[in-house]
């Protein structure tokens, strides 16, 4: 499996990064061998490959950009293809459309979103719309003075995207037109959460029946049911993200639902942990299970790799911890941690 880590670059982010690392990783996910750092990159801080594993996509953090790179067939060698503009300010989060031809980026600080066509290689064309985001603003002094756009997923069947605001406090939907590449915002279909949670990811779980939506600035986790069919979600349940615990400051940050559909798992930057929750199947209640130590400071992002395996990486501390994510009622250490400045994303390809 090959292992392409994101990094914060810039003395602004106090970042020690430089650039895009290229891994391959063994097949028990313990041994990480670093082939490339492609430097020269400012915060190439989410990633996204395509299905054939052929072409990786970078967003540039602060800045406005969007990099298209080629991935060799074997040794996962990355080159420059071209790179455009997200239309926008601190592009956070990229997603494919499911016919390849669009790539749609939350523009956190422009309150946007940009849809940015790509050529039949799979270089990128260009924005070929572009959806500001407005509405009445949370009670944050701080981080709520407008609309912050900061994750924006397909659903399953690739016909609405949904994206949650942590400015506005509310998750909005938006069918998609992946022949024209067009947004059309579904204003009824909006949710809102409570003042002063700030939505920050979403994820679905296996059966697309439900989903779960992290809250970074009340450290919370609500669940929703959600209509496939229809993009509609309703909320059901929120928990505290931190373990009962933690009395000192938070800001969550990345959820994941595992593969068996059994867990939830989000990221505590403050308490620096993951909290896991197991989902009932017979009434979808989620129930607190233990807190494990991330690993390390600022844990950003969490993600499972398509063995299972459970990666936490630790923004302020420099280091990817590797967690089997089988057994995840029991864990309590890592199976392997790597050594990385300040890594905040991570994709996986199959070798």
């Amino acid at each position: 499996m090959l292992a392409f880590i994101g990094c914060r670059t810039t003395q602004r982010r106090r970042a020690r990064g430089k650039g895009i690392s290229v891994y391959h990783v063994s097949q028990d996910g313990r041994a990480w061998e670093l082939l490339q750092c492609l430097e020269g990159l400012v915060n190439p801080s989410w990633l996204l490959l395509n299905r054939r594993g052929d072409r990786l996509y970078c967003i540039h953090g602060d800045r406005s950009d969007i990099s298209a790179f080629s991935v060799h067939p074997v040794s996962g060698e990355l080159r420059l293809l071209n790179q455009v503009s997200t239309g926008g300010a601190n592009p956070v989060h990229m997603a494919l459309s499911h016919n390849e031809h669009f790539i749609v980026v939350s523009n956190h600080i422009s309150s946007s979103l940009a849809v940015i066509a790509l050529e039949d290689d799979g270089r990128l064309r260009g924005v070929v719309d572009l959806v500001e985001l407005s509405g009445d603003v949370g009670p944050h002094r701080i981080e709520q003075p407008f609309s912050k756009p900061h994750a924006n997923p397909f659903t399953a069947d690739g016909r609405f995207v949904i994206v949650p605001d942590k400015g506005l406090d509310r998750t909005f939907v938006f069918a998609f037109d992946d022949q024209r590449g067009r947004l059309t915002p579904c204003p009824e279909l909006t949710v809102t959460a409570r003042e002063g949670a700030g939505p920050r990811h979403i994820d679905f779980h296996p059966s697309g029946g439900l989903a779960f939506i992290v809250n970074e600035l009340d450290s919370t986790l609500t669940a929703y049911r959600f209509d496939s069919e229809t993009a509609r979600l309703t909320p059901y349940q929120v928990c505290p993200s931190v373990s009962p615990f933690h009395t000192g400051n938070n800001r969550a940050a990345g959820i994941a639902v595992s593969p068996s559909g059994k867990h939830v798992l989000v990221t505590n930057r403050g308490e620096n942990s993951i909290s896991v929750y197991r989902l009932d199947p017979t009434n979808q209640q989620l129930h607190y299970s233990h807190t494990l130590a991330s690993g390390g400071s600022t844990p950003r992002f969490i993600g499972f790799d398509p063995h299972g395996r459970l990666h936490v990486a630790n923004e302020d501390s420099d280091s990817l911890c590797i967690l089997d994510g089988s057994s995840l009622d029991t864990l309590t250490a890592p199976l392997c941690e790597i050594s990385t400045p300040s890594p905040v994303c991570v994709a996986f390809r199959m070798d």
